[in-house]
Parts: structure tokens; C-alpha cells; sequence
């Protein structure tokens, strides 16, 4: 499976933007499908994640109620709808994808088989 992720940029606080993540070489419709994040001089954190089997994305406390992850299995694309954005919200974000991944590994890393290059969100204040 490959990942693509899109959509990345430069916004001021409270701005909007959309990721995109389209795969290729297989189908998302049986994988586990998560976005994580890297700012600068951090580790990789957990941002959103829908395990294959479910309709109910889960999401890291410091996003929830301004980040909305869907996905269209048709196109085999998965989004990343982030609202109010935040000066801290400023990193590389990566989709990754999985077919082995249950509910208890949904937020690690390290359950995620595939993985995109990364597209870069900057919000200034």
C-alpha cells in the first residue's frame, strides 16, 4: 500500500484546512486508517484514527471537537477536516494504515504497516 498525503500549508490562527490521504496498491476498506503528527523537536503523536470496522473515528484530547477525520472508501481517501486551527497545531502530519490493528492499538504507531511522506501545516498566531 502507498499513501499519499496532500493538502498541507500555511494558515493564521483560527483558519481551516483539509488533508487528504489517497491510497494505492490496495483498498482502504479493510484497514485501519490514522493521522499523526510531528512538530518540531517533538515526537510523532496520535491525532485521529477509524479502525476498518467502524464509523466512529477516535480522537487525541487537544483536537477533539475541532478536527473531523472521514473517509470514502469509493475513492479510497481519507480526510482530515481541522477547524480553529492553533499555533500548536503547527506540524508534519502523516496518514498511515494497517490491517492488523485492533481497538486497544488504535492510538500507537507502531500498529500502522504503511505510512505517507507527510505534508506540513504551519499556523501562525
Amino acid at each position: 500500500v502507498q499513501l499519499q498525503a496532500s493538502g498541507g500549508g500555511s494558515v493564521q490562527a483560527g483558519g481551516s484546512l483539509r488533508l487528504s490521504c489517497a491510497a494505492s496498491g490496495r483498498s482502504f476498506r479493510r484497514y485501519s486508517v490514522a493521522w499523526f503528527r510531528q512538530a518540531p523537536g517533538k515526537e510523532r503523536e496520535f491525532v485521529a484514527a477509524v479502525k476498518w470496522d467502524s464509523d466512529r473515528p477516535a480522537y487525541a484530547d487537544s483536537v477533539k471537537g475541532r478536527f473531523t477525520f472521514s473517509r470514502d472508501n469509493a475513492k479510497n481517501n481519507v480526510y482530515l477536516q481541522m477547524n480553529s486551527l492553533r499555533p500548536e497545531d503547527t506540524a508534519v502530519y502523516y496518514c498511515a494504515t494497517g490491517s492488523r490493528v485492533i481497538s486497544s492499538t488504535l492510538t500507537s504507531q507502531s500498529a500502522y504497516d504503511y505510512w505517507g511522506q507527510g505534508t506540513k501545516v504551519t499556523v501562525s498566531s
